[in-house]
């Protein structure tokens, strides 16, 4: 029992290392936005547009490698999905660094973005046949690690920034990460992502359930609030409030700080708080926010909301995919691919719109926009949290 205590612990503490790597392989992208314009784009530097393509090429290969992958993981290993989304990972940094040109830079991206989303699809899964017992606390956690890594990657790139160091030599640096935690995986065994002895819940069976198309369209808005902000957010501090590019990383780090903080918070009050008010409550907050951040009374007070909204935004991911998790325990790596891919649609989708709407207004309206993810997202938790009591979806606890 202790070697199985140990063995698991291991292999938790190896699943947060590889979140926090597929962090470190996204985040530190936006902190660069405005370096992609010069390197690229000539004298007149890139469109609003052709910079929020570069995320949005990022997250729609993380959606390929996700929906993908998923089905097979159910039946292959979660061992070797996990080593080769290191290994893919790791390669997309290191094409991203010999980038010649803006289309080169979108296949590199792309790459990376596909290592990174194999990685984000087998992760939560494993998290939860860890600790049956905790998931959305658990998954909480796990994300936490994934706000740890965003973090660690901004503010490498933004002192990075300030010394004079390319992000090139960023992009080779970052690449040391996935390759330690590869070497960490190789020493561990995992378990089975679902009982084996009950029948897996198949995917045409899922989409029948009211409830979790409900999940899906809610996670695609809470994925859209999270990156709505975070990929323009450098951008805005330093075009919007006319601060300096290494504020804007700073900021997008505080940003990443509140997110850890508010997710660790979260995994503490779902011991005491049901999963569904609590989003209510967080959507709720972070709507309002919104409006202080893209109309601020200062530029202080939209940089403190910004960072703000990174904490209450934070739980609205993990929570649902626990909230999937306790209603349909045998859906397997398929059902959390599923609802990955569909978070990260709202990921890829709203960033882009996002620049859409800049270069038609300005950075201040089209931030405002994504304010309608929150308010959507508390229509439907409404409706959840009815259907609940009524169906009795979700056992308890």
């Amino acid at each position: 029992m202790k070697n199985l205590f140990s063995q698991n612990s291991r292999a938790l503490y190896a699943c947060y290392a590889a979140m926090a790597c597929l962090a470190m392989a996204l985040n530190f992208l936006p902190v660069y936005l405005t370096s992609f314009s010069d390197t690229f784009g000539g004298a007149s530097g890139l469109t609003a547009e052709q910079l929020g393509r570069i995320p949005a090429v990022m997250f729609l290969s993380f959606i390929v490698a996700i929906l993908v992958t998923g089905p097979l993981a159910d039946r292959g290993s979660a061992m070797a999905f996990i080593l080769i989304g290191l290994l893919i990972t790791m390669a997309g940094l290191g094409v991203v660094a010999c980038s010649p040109s803006y289309s080169f830079l979108l296949f590199a991206v792309a790459v990376m973005g596909f290592g990174a989303g194999v990685l984000d699809m087998i992760l939560s899964p494993i998290v939860a046949a860890l600790q049956p017992d905790r998931r959305s606390a658990a998954i909480n956690w796990l994300h936490a690690f994934f706000c740890v890594g965003a973090v660690g990657a901004v503010l490498i790139a933004s002192v990075a920034l300030r010394w004079g160091f390319s992000w090139r030599i960023v992009s080779l640096v970052m690449m040391a990460a996935p390759l330690f935690t590869f070497l960490l995986f190789l020493r561990l065994t995992l378990p089975p992502l679902i009982d084996e002895d009950t029948q897996r819940d198949s995917m045409p069976a899922l989409i029948r359930q009211p409830f979790f198309i409900v999940c899906l369209i809610a996670i695609f808005l809470g994925g859209a609030t999270e990156t709505g902000l975070s990929q323009w957010l450098p951008t805005y501090v330093e075009q919007g409030l006319g601060y300096s590019k290494e504020a804007g990383g700073f900021t997008l780090a505080g940003f990443s700080v509140g997110m850890a903080l508010g997710r660790m918070v979260a995994a503490v009050l779902q011991e005491h708080i049901p999963p569904v008010p609590l989003m209510l409550g967080c959507c709720a907050v972070t709507a309002v926010l919104f409006i202080l951040i893209s109309f601020p009374p200062s530029p202080v007070i939209a940089i403190a909301a910004a960072i703000a909204a990174g904490f209450s935004g934070s739980c609205l991911w993990p929570t649902m995919l626990a909230v999937s998790a306790d209603a349909y325990p045998q859906g397997g790596a398929t059902m959390f691919s599923v609802l990955t891919a569909i978070g990260n649609a709202g990921c890829s989708i709203v960033p882009w719109l996002v620049g859409v709407i800049i270069n038609y207004s300005d950075i201040h309206i089209g931030l405002l926009a994504v304010m309608a993810c929150p308010v959507g997202m508390m229509v439907l938790l409404v409706w959840m949290a009815r259907w609940s009591r009524g169906k009795a979806v979700i056992p308890p606890p």
